[in-house]
């Protein structure tokens, strides 16, 4: 870790979040869906409109176009491909924009319109030289990397219950979730299969919705309304060199996370043992499993074991996915994942709360790999 990374730490803070609901809704879009969650973000951060000067967009069609229906002419925007791996990295460049002086207040905007319009995420809409071998969505990789997780180290899938389970029952403490019956590693086990050895409740669900995040500097955001929450440490790899044969095997994630995680602790000065909530990225939820072993809170093949018994949930080790998380919450591409992160540490969660929460680390293991830890101000 340079010092030059060390001197970011602690210099951009979120100051505001909003989501709007999740569901489907044909009657807007995704301009429409966004400037929802901007209005929340900024009531909730006390900026008034004219103070936002920089701009991040992902998954909405046209930046300059989402400009001029919020009214705002920034001076720093990004747009960014649609892709969830994104949510990491438009964060980490607004903390960079602002830490360097390129933007004083940024808002970032997240909005999907995929369950109304009946997008795919892969299939024949996304055909590629791998569907011969039935390998024609995410899914069926991440089944595969799981099998393999499975034959090296006797994972089972009772053991990856686990995750969906936990966050079904966080889920089911959010009111505004998506999905709140309680389920159980029996219903896990006999739900119905897709890609076995993954079922249905190992998919994330597609909603339409969308997200704002409000970043600023920590001298502006203890101005706010409600208390700052930095951004103390990052870091990331990518994964491209393997990306021809896409994600079939678990290992290929392993030492992203692994640099992603220690580059954000050597960065915020957090250890592992001072993360009170992780947000783990789960299109699928053997993902969770290959992010705890690259972070390091349990060795590598051992994440089947280190879930058992409610690890994951509450009152348990490691609370991991408070709002449910893309597999009960809704899958918002990780943007949603990281406003938990920042509700936890202010103490906003209610029901779902972890006790004392002052740091939370973000993770994202994708052929972008992202780590983000966040701390109270």
């Amino acid at each position: 870790m340079s010092g030059e990374l060390r001197q970011l730490s602690n210099r951009a803070a979120v100051i505001g979040v909003g989501t709007t609901a999740y569901g489907s809704f044909p009657e807007t879009d995704e301009y429409g869906l966004a400037a929802q969650a901007f209005r929340v973000a900024l009531e909730d951060s006390g900026v008034d409109k004219g103070e936002i000067d920089g701009l991040v967009t992902c998954r909405i069609p046209y930046y300059a176009r989402m400009g001029e229906v919020l009214g705002i002419d920034p001076r720093w925007s990004v747009t960014l491909p649609p892709h969830g791996r994104m949510s990491g990295i438009g964060i980490i460049e607004a903390a960079l924009a602002v830490a360097t002086g390129q933007a004083r207040t940024v808002a970032l905007l997240y909005a999907n319109i995929g369950r109304s319009r009946r997008v795919n995420y892969g299939g024949e809409e996304s055909a590629s030289i791998w569907d011969p071998w039935g390998f024609t969505s995410p899914g069926a990789s991440h089944a595969m990397m799981f099998r393999m997780h499975m034959a090296r180290y006797g994972t089972t899938t009772r053991q990856l219950a686990e995750v969906s389970v936990a966050f079904r029952h966080h889920a089911g403490l959010h009111p505004d979730a998506v999905m709140k019956k309680p389920i159980t590693i029996e219903d896990h086990e006999t739900a119905r299969p897709i890609v076995l050895p993954l079922r249905l409740l190992d998919y994330c669900l597609i909603n339409d919705g969308a997200v704002c995040i409000i970043v600023t500097s920590p001298e502006r955001a203890r101005d706010g309304r409600k208390p700052p929450v930095l951004i103390s440490g990052f870091g990331g790899r990518d994964s491209f060199s393997q990306s021809a044969m896409p994600n079939f095997d678990p290992d290929m994630w392993y030492d992203a996370v692994k640099i992603a995680g220690e580059e954000a602790r050597a960065m915020s000065g957090i250890g592992a043992g001072d993360v009170k909530a992780l947000m783990a990225y789960d299109n699928f939820s053997p993902t969770v499993l290959f992010s705890l072993e690259g972070l390091g809170f349990c060795p590598r093949g051992e994440a089947g074991r280190f879930v058992e018994g409610g690890t994951l949930r509450l009152g348990g080790a490691l609370p991991t996915n408070t709002d449910g998380g893309h597999l009960s919450n809704t899958y918002m591409q990780g943007w949603a994942l990281n406003v938990e992160a920042v509700r936890q540490i202010r103490g906003e969660c209610d029901a779902r709360q972890i006790p004392s929460c002052d740091v939370a680390q973000y993770v994202q293991a994708t052929p972008c790999t992202r780590s983000i830890i966040y701390t109270r101000g």
